[in-house]
């Protein structure tokens, strides 16, 4: 179970290629039928279109499941890894600019995207969003810059420690795991000091772009994560900050990893409950926490070899099922009331002797995830900023979770570099800054209750909850359109949120063809 570490509040992201083909005809072949030469020319480089300093060019955001990138335009700005070292090592931040539609008035102050994870990157995040600022762009451009150790901003990756896999021992997996954490840690401090990739640095690399820009003040829009970005950026620039939005929100004064089995016990009590109202979904899969519980409990006695198909090859293979692919699998899919849906049909056929669905599903999902995370950058973070606050929790000691993704996070961060933590780092944030708030009620990882805790301490905030949502909600419903009034007004308070009201919940599946009538 040790080894799902790596998994902490990871967003499913699938990055398309894209290629082109030129075709031009042979010199001799035109020579010959003397036609003229059709030989292309090559297009003249676009001239950079500035932004305060930052020169920028044209580029795309490839997007999710092969769908059309994001036109926007892209730059850099080098900043100082060490900032006690101003001409010592560099790291370019990787930057992307969304400008305001051509028509309109255009607001001086952008909206800058803070990305989730730790260790997602906001130029990877923001196709996935993008609809959320339809109404946005008509007034204000939106920035997006690759947290340093993300994206394309110098990257901290941990090849070895993405692609491990749960094993039946323990032990030997927990010490496959410590090595590979030494030989990324190695790897990386090469042409890193990963002393330097937490909050705070990324809070003066984004005023950094800020001050380049030409920006007095900026919109921040973080998402889970990203929302301690956006905290820790208003403590420390209030002058510069105009307004908040808090998409699944995460406290300051939570220890990344504390509360994920309990948290994730909670949501799927919820979720699951909500086949035990619909009779069609009861009489066909019965009680799908009960037996959630009997198939972990029958894993962990004896563990089946089960023969599924291999989704990344077609062959059909042989694995034994072990209680931490259920766990991962599970949790991950509880972020999306889409995915999560399928939930109780899957423990149901489990239940029932028929594993393979579960076993293709979560060796498909470890594959997705592998490359989508910069590992090294979340644990320079989570070590730096949470570790000496994780403890097991001996009430969670039997959840779907326990406490080994505590024990294996404190297990690696005792073998990472730590920077400094600022001495109220984990203080609640106080400020009088317009602050929007949002919670899925169905979240298995950031609850409402944590935005009601931090609404607390900013008396122009307003906390909203929408109903059958999970995690990352700012594209649910009629969200988009407060969002854009939020950021027209900058007062949260009188925002018409009766809208949300219309948000269904996403019904289970009962059977392989789908949803019910």
């Amino acid at each position: 179970m040790s080894r799902k570490a790596r998994f902490i509040l990871v967003v499913l992201a699938l990055v398309a290629v894209f290629g082109y083909r030129q075709y031009r005809d042979h010199a001799r072949d035109a020579a010959a039928s003397g036609a003229p030469d059709t030989k292309p020319t090559p297009a003249p480089p676009a001239e950079p279109r500035m932004l305060g300093s930052i020169a920028f060019t044209p580029c795309t955001l490839p997007s999710q499941l092969g769908a059309p990138g994001v036109e926007a335009q892209c730059g850099s700005l080098p900043v100082a890894e060490n900032p006690a070292l101003p001409q010592g090592r560099k790291i370019t931040l990787n930057i992307a600019w969304i400008p305001a539609d051509e028509d309109g008035e255009k607001a001086p102050d952008p909206v800058f995207l803070l990305a989730g994870g730790p260790g997602q990157s906001a130029t990877g995040s923001y196709p996935a969003v993008a609809a959320a600022f339809k109404d946005v762009l008509k007034q204000r451009g939106v920035v997006l810059v690759d947290q340093r150790g993300t994206g394309k901003s110098n990257p901290l990756q941990c090849p070895d420690l993405a692609e491990g896999e749960p094993s039946l021992d323990e032990a030997a997996a927990e010490q496959s795991m410590l090595a590979a954490v030494g030989r990324c840690r190695e790897a990386l401090s090469k042409r890193a000091d990963l002393r330097f990739y937490t909050t705070s640095d990324a809070v003066r690399d984004l005023d950094a772009v800020r001050q380049a820009i030409g920006a007095d003040t900026i919109n921040l829009l973080g998402i889970s994560y990203g929302t301690r970005v956006a905290q820790q950026y208003a403590r420390a620039y209030p002058r510069h900050t105009r307004t908040l939005v808090l998409d699944s929100v995460a406290p300051n004064d939570l220890f990344l990893g504390n509360d994920f089995a309990r948290n994730l016990e909670s949501a799927l009590d919820l979720q699951f409950a909500r086949c035990g109202k619909i009779p069609a979904c009861a009489s066909a899969l019965g009680d799908p926490r009960g037996q959630l519980d009997a198939l972990m409990a029958r894993l962990e006695a004896e563990p089946p070899l089960v023969t599924y198909r291999d989704a990344s090859t077609g062959r059909s293979t042989q694995e034994r099922l072990l209680p931490a692919h259920i766990a991962g699998l599970a949790r991950m899919y509880a972020y999306s009331p889409m995915v999560s849906s399928i939930l109780p049909l899957l423990i149901h056929e489990g239940a029932q002797g028929r594993y393979d669905g579960l076993m293709a599903l979560s060796k498909m999902l470890g594959s997705q995830l592998s490359d989508q995370m910069a590992y090294g950058m979340q644990l320079s973070v989570i070590c730096s900023e949470d570790a000496d606050g994780l403890q097991d929790d001996p009430a969670m000691a039997s959840s779907l979770l326990g406490n080994s993704l505590v024990a294996g996070l404190v297990a690696q961060c005792a073998a990472w570099p730590k920077g400094k933590r600022p001495a109220d780092f984990h203080a609640p944030l106080a400020s009088d800054v317009p602050a929007l708030l949002l919670s899925g009620e169905l979240d298995p990882v950031t609850p409402p209750a944590y935005a009601a805790r931090v609404v607390k301490t900013l008396p122009k905030g307003r906390s909203l909850v929408l109903r059958g949502q999970a995690h990352n909600v700012i594209g649910a419903g009629c969200m988009p359109k407060l969002f854009a009034q939020f950021l027209e007004t900058a007062d949260a308070k009188t925002l018409d949120a009766k809208c949300l009201d219309k948000l269904a919940y996403t019904p289970p599946f009962t059977s392989f063809n789908g949803w019910g009538p």
